[in-house]
């Protein structure tokens, strides 16, 4: 059976967003170039201790997924998970540049009107209201800006939710993941379980790797019934190939195939608030493990060998997928979070007091594993997780 890249790339999908990297990483990269997003000046008041970030992103095809189950039972709820998994998506690469407080949102929901009715967009309305609503609860500065809808059903077959996220904070406060070196220890908080500051359980999906996670998961009864959920140019054997309707039972778990794929994506903003107010002088870089799963720290810092050695158990969700398609551990580890989601880079005496932190609530870490000097003849990057007595190597653009 093909790669899991290669099953990415003939869905219409990329994994590494190379293409994308080849441009962007030779533009300006702002004021902290190895920050975790792009950091300019505060050209909005001219304070030249100040700086600001922009970030876009959004909850890319679990939006699919809430549509599915709208139409499979009318229920809307959905939605709101999938507006908290738009907003996360950028609050949480914000929390990794040290971002916790004047954080603006504003929404785009791009729909096709035939397929997303007023009462599913009603609930994504509210959910993002609501989701912002309980981080202000929990201390975290940010706001709602308001919004776009737009109908554009010539674009999509049910909707697109994104988001932007605005916010303007001081220079010496930023955490830069270009301190990230040689000598520290890797803490992993859990992508999976049920924090204290959420409702239910989570399975740990995030909202990366879903175009591959519903095909490879769910069957050709979805494909037949609700076409307009593909891309009609992808070879029809990548297509909903999967064992499972949503209703199912998730083997090894107390959710259901649907439950697992629609957990919202967790915030870990309440946990790095509290980190950043205690623990700020020790935490030297901060990696948000979405596009690129548990690659991504491979592009911040310099010189650096990524060793994880002693990962977070794989939740059941994971298990699934790679049962379903056969694919490698290695491109699991490449696409997926595979159990943790947000990684802490301190110096190695911190790490229990980080992970008290992260357990006190709900949410299970651990030390995952260590940086060293890179062997590398170049001195380039390099990732090594050990995982099952196998171990998998990665390299920078690999």
């Amino acid at each position: 059976m093909s790669s899991a890249s290669d099953r990415y790339a003939q869905r219409g999908v990329s994994s590494s967003k190379s293409e994308v990297h080849a441009v962007v990483d030779h533009l300006d990269r702002g004021l902290f170039p190895g920050a975790f997003c792009k950091i300019g000046p505060d050209v909005l008041t001219g304070d030249p201790t100040k700086c600001a970030v922009i970030h876009s992103d959004g909850s890319g095809t679990k939006s699919t997924l809430a549509y599915l189950h709208y139409r499979e039972t009318n229920d809307p709820s959905a939605f709101r998970k999938t507006a908290q998994d738009s907003l996360v998506m950028n609050i949480d690469d914000l929390l990794c540049i040290g971002a916790v407080d004047g954080i603006l949102i504003s929404s785009t929901i791009n729909r096709n009107a035939r397929a997303i009715t007023a009462e599913a967009l009603g609930a994504l309305i509210s959910g993002t209201e609501d989701f912002l609503k309980r981080l202000r609860e929990y201390g975290v500065g940010v706001v709602s800006g308001g919004g776009e809808t737009a109908d554009v059903g010539d674009l999509t077959g049910t909707a697109t939710v994104d988001s932007c996220a605005v916010a303007v904070m001081s220079r010496d406060a930023v955490i830069d993941n270009a301190n990230i070196c040689p000598g520290l220890a890797i803490v992993g908080l859990a992508s999976a379980g049920q924090a204290k500051y959420e409702d239910f359980e989570n399975s740990g999906i995030g909202s990366n790797g879903l175009t591959s996670a519903r095909h490879d998961l769910l069957a050709p009864y979805y494909l037949e019934k609700y076409p307009e959920t593909c891309d009609p140019r992808t070879d029809s054997s990548l297509l909903y190939c999967g064992p499972y309707k949503m209703e199912d039972p998730l083997p090894e778990s107390s959710m259901s195939v649907g439950e697992a794929l629609l957990s919202p994506t967790r915030t870990y903003a309440p946990i790095i608030r509290e980190l950043l107010e205690d623990h700020r002088p020790a935490i030297r870089g901060m990696v948000h493990c979405s596009g690129g799963g548990q690659t991504k720290c491979l592009r911040f810092g310099t010189g650096v060998h990524f060793i994880k050695n002693d990962l977070l158990p794989v939740p059941p969700i994971f298990e699934a997928i790679q049962k379903a398609s056969s694919t490698s551990a290695e491109e699991m580890f490449r696409v997926y979070n595979m159990g943790h989601r947000m990684e802490i880079y301190c110096e190695p005496s911190e790490a229990p007091a980080i992970i008290a932190i992260s357990e006190a609530q709900g949410i299970p870490a651990r030390v995952i594993g260590h940086t060293e000097a890179s062997t590398q003849t170049d001195s380039q990057n390099h990732l090594s997780i050990t995982h099952e007595g196998e171990t998998h190597t990665y390299t920078v653009g690999l």
